[in-house]
C-alpha cells in the first residue's frame, strides 16, 4: 500500500508521460482552429487568399444578385462564396483541401450564411458546374485553359471571373484593377470578366438570304448573300444570347437559341422582324 505522498509523485509521473507520448494535450491545443498558411501546397496550385477588396470588386464585375447561383472554383477559405451570399446569391464552393473546406464550413456558419454557402470537397475536373450563373477562380492559366472548354459549353450568358489570369487567346469583355488605396494588399490585384457566348458559327438561312458566320469566341464576322449579291457584316457584336450586327444601312438584333434566331431589322426608320435557323452544323471553338 502506497502513502499519500507517494501516490501523488506517482500520479504526477503517470499524467508526465501521458504528455511526453502525446496522449493527453490541453485542452487549448485540442481546440485550436486549422489556419491555412499563403502558399501552401495544394492539389492544382497553391493556396493564396484574395484580397477582400478584390472579392468584393470581383463580384460587382459579375454583376451578381439574389437571382444567382455563384460557383467558386478552387474557393480556398471560402471568402468569396460567403460574399456572395451576403448578397443573397446561392453559392457553391469547390475545394480539394479537406481542411480548407471544414474551415470555409465554419466560416459560413461564424458570418450567418451557412443557408446559403455550401462547400464541398472535390476536384475541379470532376465536377458539374454546369448550373453556374456565375463562375468565380483564383488558378493558374494552365488550369483556366484546361478548364476552358467546359466553361464554353455552359449557357450562354454565364459570366466568368479570374483573379489575375486569363484564358489564353479569349479575351476577356471587362478587366478591373483594385489599387492598394481600395484595400488590394497583395501582388494580385487584377480581375477579368468573361461572358460565355453562344454559337453561331455557321450558316444561318433567313428571309434575307444565306448568312454565314464565322466566330472566335465573343467575336463574329461574316456575310449575308441576298440573290446575286453578297455583302459583308459589320459592326458586329455576340453578347451572351445576344448578337447584332449591319448590313450596310440594316441593324440586325436577335437572340440566339441553339440553331434559332429570332429578332428585328431596323432600316430607315422601319422596324420588321427577322428569323434564322442554322442549316449548317457550327464549327467548334
Amino acid at each position: 500500500m502506497f502513502s499519500a505522498p507517494l501516490r501523488r509523485q506517482s500520479l504526477m509521473t503517470f499524467w508526465m508521460l501521458l504528455i511526453a507520448l502525446g496522449l493527453f494535450a490541453p485542452a487549448q491545443a485540442a481546440s485550436s482552429e486549422y489556419e491555412p498558411r499563403p502558399y501552401q501546397e495544394g492539389k492544382d496550385v497553391v493556396w493564396v487568399p484574395t484580397a477582400q477588396a478584390l472579392a468584393n470588386k470581383m463580384l460587382n464585375l459579375a454583376n451578381v444578385t439574389p437571382q444567382d447561383y455563384v460557383i467558386d472554383l478552387g474557393s480556398g477559405d471560402g471568402r468569396i462564396v460567403i460574399t456572395a451570399a451576403k448578397r443573397g446569391a446561392r453559392a457553391l464552393g469547390v475545394e480539394y483541401e479537406p481542411e480548407l473546406v471544414a474551415l470555409s464550413k465554419k466560416n459560413a456558419l461564424r458570418e450567418g450564411v451557412a443557408d446559403k454557402a455550401r462547400f464541398i470537397q472535390g476536384d475541379l475536373f470532376e465536377t458539374d458546374f454546369s448550373q453556374a450563373t456565375v463562375i468565380t477562380m483564383f488558378l493558374l492559366p494552365e488550369i483556366n485553359l484546361k478548364l476552358r472548354p467546359a466553361i464554353l459549353n455552359l449557357k450562354p450568358g454565364t459570366r466568368v471571373v479570374s483573379n489575375s489570369f486569363t484564358m489564353g487567346d479569349w479575351k476577356a469583355d471587362h478587366t478591373i484593377v483594385v489599387d492598394p488605396a481600395e484595400g488590394c494588399d497583395n501582388n494580385f490585384c487584377e480581375a477579368y470578366l468573361w461572358i460565355v457566348p453562344a454559337k453561331v458559327e455557321g450558316i444561318w438561312k433567313l428571309s434575307q438570304g444565306e448568312l454565314r458566320l464565322k466566330q472566335s469566341f465573343q467575336m463574329i464576322s461574316g456575310t449575308l448573300k441576298s440573290g446575286a449579291k453578297t455583302k459583308p457584316i459589320t459592326h458586329s457584336q455576340l453578347h451572351g444570347d445576344q448578337i447584332s450586327f449591319l448590313v450596310e444601312d440594316e441593324q440586325y438584333t436577335g437572340r440566339v437559341s441553339g440553331d434559332a434566331i429570332e429578332g428585328i431589322v431596323r432600316t430607315g426608320g422601319k422596324t420588321t422582324n427577322w428569323t434564322a435557323t442554322r442549316t449548317g452544323k457550327a464549327k467548334a471553338k
